[in-house]
C-alpha cells in the first residue's frame, strides 16, 4: 500500500522532496489561494503554526487556481503575498490542481484515504485535511471551517 510519505512535492522555492520529510509530524494539509473569501484563513492557520509547530504540527500549504482562478499568480508572487499579508511562515509548495484529470498525487491520496466527508472532489479553496503522526488521514474539513474550529482534533493527534 502507497505510504503519504512517498509522495513527491515541489516546494514554493522550486526545490523537490517528498512528505518523508514531515514523518512523525502532525499535518495539516491545506488549499490555499490569494484571492479568495477564505484567504484570510492564512492568519489563524499561521497562529496555530506558532502555537504547536514545537509539539510537531506542520501546516502544509498547496496553493491551487482551479476555483475560479482565485491563484493566478507565479510561486514568487504567492509567496511574497503570503508573507507580506500574513506572515506565513509555515511550509508552502508549488501550485497544484487538486481536482480533475491533472489532480497530483497528494490530493488523489488524500480523497482516497479520508475516512470522514467520503466526496470524492475537493470543492474550495481551504479544505484541510488532518493527518496523524503514523501517515492516516485523520480528518477533512471544508472550507468555512476556520482553522482554530479544528484545534481540539489537532490536540488529540499531537
Amino acid at each position: 500500500m502507497m505510504s503519504i510519505y512517498n509522495i513527491e512535492i515541489k516546494k514554493i522555492d522550486g526545490n523537490n522532496t517528498t512528505l518523508g520529510e514531515y514523518k512523525d509530524d502532525v499535518l495539516l494539509i491545506v488549499n490555499t489561494a490569494s484571492k479568495c473569501g477564505f484567504t484570510p484563513q492564512f492568519e489563524d492557520l499561521e497562529k496555530l503554526s506558532k502555537k504547536y509547530k514545537d509539539k510537531g504540527l506542520k501546516i502544509l500549504g498547496f496553493p491551487c487556481n482551479q476555483f475560479l482562478h482565485q491563484d493566478p499568480g507565479s510561486d514568487d508572487e504567492i509567496q511574497s503575498f503570503c508573507q507580506m499579508n500574513y506572515g506565513v511562515s509555515f511550509d508552502m509548495f508549488s501550485k497544484i490542481n487538486v481536482k480533475g484529470k491533472e489532480q497530483h498525487e497528494l490530493y488523489k491520496y488524500l480523497i482516497n484515504n479520508t475516512p470522514v466527508l467520503n466526496e470524492k472532489k475537493v470543492k474550495w479553496n481551504f479544505e484541510k485535511f488532518l493527518i496523524s503522526r503514523s501517515g492516516e488521514v485523520k480528518n477533512r474539513y471544508r472550507s468555512g471551517v476556520r482553522p482554530f474550529d479544528i484545534e481540539k482534533d489537532i490536540l488529540k493527534e499531537l
